[in-house]
């Protein structure tokens, strides 16, 4: 299909590009797709059909028509960003968390495809939505990519692990993969000085400086964050972070809701990429879904360190309002 403009792109292609990826990517029926969009089977019959005419549908679904949605293309303007995508999702949350989880992993997974160019560093952090993402990236051989964990290991049966995110993405591209050779979080702060000192660890952190581009997620400040789940931080060490006015969880950091980095507990103790360190990547993919984290995302975006954002459906309107 010949490249078009962006701007040219409409709801249609955006809706079109969902459909195709329900069926060919979710494995959705036609009846299922149907209850869904509250349409009948015969008019998904041929929106599959008009997906694979107009090229939106060839071996995977055109990326560039996920963002080009009116939900889109208004949070470029109203953010500054490059590109958009918006996974189609219940608008009033009502699709199951692990649901939603697995769309926007396809979606996340079809912006990384679009975005990776040949010799690029890129960066992965964790958690389940990176995880999600890492499930359905396509199979592509990208030239000279190198992809670098951001975050050091840490052991938990509810947080998927940094490593195996990286691992999968570099697998599926077919690149080189740098794994950081350290504990995500030391116990203390001696420790973790004591790990970034390390010649081969700090050889690991100075390559995180010089990333091409980054895909991560962010949490909010909630209980059920990833760090307190993994038991990374303390209720004590929460709750500080909230009343100092934390909004959200950036590989591991805490920021304020201006996007600036809180410098408090655990942070001296982690093993991890500086966040400036994404910042400075041309590319910057942040992957999130839940009308939960609208106040963290809106936190990232302001501190600079998202260039291409990809959400669900009910978070997008909970930025826009």
């Amino acid at each position: 299909m010949q490249d078009e403009p962006l701007s040219f792109r409409t709801d249609k292609h955006a809706l079109l590009a969902n459909v195709a990826l329900m069926y060919f990517g979710e494995g959705l029926t036609q009846n299922d797709i149907a209850k869904r969009l509250q349409v009948s089977r015969a008019t998904v019959v041929n929106m599959l059909r008009e997906a694979r005419e107009s090229g939106i549908v060839d071996i995977r679904v055109d990326g560039r028509s996920l963002a080009a949605s009116s939900l889109g293309l208004d949070l470029r303007v109203a953010f500054g960003l490059d590109d958009v995508y918006v996974a189609q999702s219940d608008p009033e949350g009502g699709m199951p968390r692990a649901e939603m989880l697995r769309l926007l992993g396809r979606v996340g997974a079809i912006a990384l495809a679009d975005l990776v160019r040949r010799n690029d560093r890129l960066g992965v952090a964790w958690g389940e939505t990176v995880h999600a993402l890492s499930e359905h990236v396509p199979r592509a051989t990208t030239s000279g990519v190198k992809v670098y964990q951001m975050i050091g290991s840490k052991m938990s049966e509810s947080v998927p692990t940094s490593e195996s995110c990286a691992i999968a993405i570099a697998n599926m591209l077919g690149a080189a993969c740098f794994t950081l050779h350290a504990p995500a979080i030391a116990s203390s702060a001696k420790v973790a000085q004591m790990f970034r000192t390390e010649p081969t660890i700090r050889a690991q952190l100075d390559a995180l400086s010089q990333l091409d581009m980054a895909v991560a997620s962010i949490g909010n400040v909630s209980e059920e964050t990833h760090l307190a789940r993994a038991q990374m931080v303390s209720p004590d060490e929460l709750t500080a972070a909230r009343k100092a006015g934390a909004v959200g969880i950036l590989c591991c950091r805490f920021i304020d809701a201006e996007g600036h980095v809180l410098r408090m507990a655990p942070d001296d103790r982690l093993i991890s990429t500086e966040l400036d360190s994404i910042r400075r990547a041309d590319r910057r993919l942040l992957v999130v879904g839940g009308a939960d984290r609208a106040d963290a995302t809106r936190a990232a975006i302001r501190g600079g360190f998202v260039s291409h954002l990809c959400v669900d459906r009910a978070l997008a309107e909970a930025l826009l309002r």
